[in-house]
């Protein structure tokens, strides 16, 4: 490798254009062409942006429109980049942010340290893209200390501790993918031996089946579906029985969600049984032999009141949160129809937001210090 010349470019950095002069060099055996300068400051080939300019660019096109994006990063910073620069920036660190989460150790160390009981979720949020609507399916490993004790008819009022560390990823894939992903990530993050795990999710059949495969190494997995999902199951049985908008409907869905928490699965399906053999009409038969299925499948799920009693969470609200708000807010913005992999490496970022590593992943692109 030979030193050939000087060449001059204007680089795009977080205090304005720059431009610079880098000596190039070049190799007449391979042909290969280097420019020191540019490994060393972290441009890579045929980029322009400094790693701090592209950590804005990436910054704002993660959190708005990359028109809005644009106009936001020229009016509070007087950095100007186009629409299309902020779109590409955004992706190519998307897909970097999705192998460092999974490849990186902070997200390890953070789970480590973190106190409290281990807590998985899963959830789905609808895509638009270009070959149609898709479901980005979303998956969060979480650590966070019980809580105070309460008593059934507390359940709706009572505060969690938010929880130590989270960790989300997101992927566009079948259901073996997803689940096997699950697997790898729990393996990677070191949390086999975990002395319990908690799966919460709604009643979907390719969730709970997918987690009996992977989860099935940990000793201690308590399953929960989703408390609202049911309490959605049971008016639906009410107002299939009363019909929509009358008081009875109310009182009888109420009555039965309170009855559900205090009994628990096994139980509440067994007085459901017996609400069916002395229903008077096909219409309430009908109405209860739906419910009843669909609490069948999840009996060993509805361990509500003693979930309860040891501060445990019994809802899924946190996934579905992530979904709507943190990865389905941004991708649905002016209604896109969005690349499959392109909307993936968006979800990568809004998932490194959630995760709390945004400022771990850009200090792990940084240059070593000097000594």
């Amino acid at each position: 490798m030979s030193f050939r010349g000087l060449s001059s470019k204007t680089f795009v950095t977080s205090f304005g254009d720059i431009a610079l002069g880098r000596r190039y060099y070049a190799s007449r055996d391979c042909k290969c062409k280097a420019v020191p300068w540019d490994d060393w400051s972290g441009i890579a080939p045929g980029h322009k942006l400094s790693l701090e300019a592209r950590r804005m660019v990436t910054l704002a096109g993660s959190g708005s429109s990359f028109d809005e994006a644009a106009d936001k990063l020229r009016g509070l910073c007087h950095f100007e980049v186009s629409n299309d620069v902020i779109r590409r920036v955004s992706n190519e660190e998307g897909e970097e942010a999705a192998k460092w989460l999974q490849e990186s150790s902070a997200p390890l160390d953070a789970m480590t340290e973190a106190p409290g009981e281990l807590e998985f979720y899963t959830d789905g949020v609808q895509v638009k893209t270009d070959g149609g609507w898709r479901e980005l399916r979303v998956s969060v490993f979480a650590k966070r200390e019980a809580a105070e004790p309460v008593e059934p008819a507390q359940w709706e009022e009572r505060t969690l501790e938010k929880p130590a560390c989270r960790l989300a990823w997101a992927a566009i894939a079948a259901s073996d993918q997803i689940g096997a992903s699950w697997e790898l990530m729990l393996a990677r993050l070191g949390l086999q031996c975990t002395p319990r795990l908690s799966v919460l999710a709604d009643g979907a059949r390719w969730i709970w089946d997918e987690a009996a495969k992977r989860f099935k190494a940990i000793a201690n997995v308590e399953w929960v579906v989703d408390v609202y999902h049911v309490c959605e199951k049971i008016q639906d049985c009410a107002k299939a029985m009363f019909g929509i908008g009358f008081l009875p409907t109310k009182t009888w869905a109420t009555a039965k969600v309170e009855e559900l928490i205090q009994l628990q699965g096994p139980k509440f399906i067994e007085a459901l049984k017996k609400d069916r053999e002395a229903a008077t009409d096909q219409k309430s038969r009908d109405a209860l032999d739906a419910l009843i299925g669909y609490l069948n499948h999840n009996r060993d799920s509805l361990w509500y009141r003693t979930r309860l009693a040891e501060g445990l969470p019994i809802g899924s609200g946190l996934v579905e949160g992530t979904c709507k708000n943190m990865i389905g807010k941004r991708l649905k913005l002016n209604n896109p129809a969005w690349l499959v992999p392109r909307a993936v490496n968006m979800a990568a970022l809004r998932c490194l937001h959630y995760s709390k590593m945004w400022d771990a992943y850009w200090e792990s692109k940084r240059l070593p210090k000097v000594a």
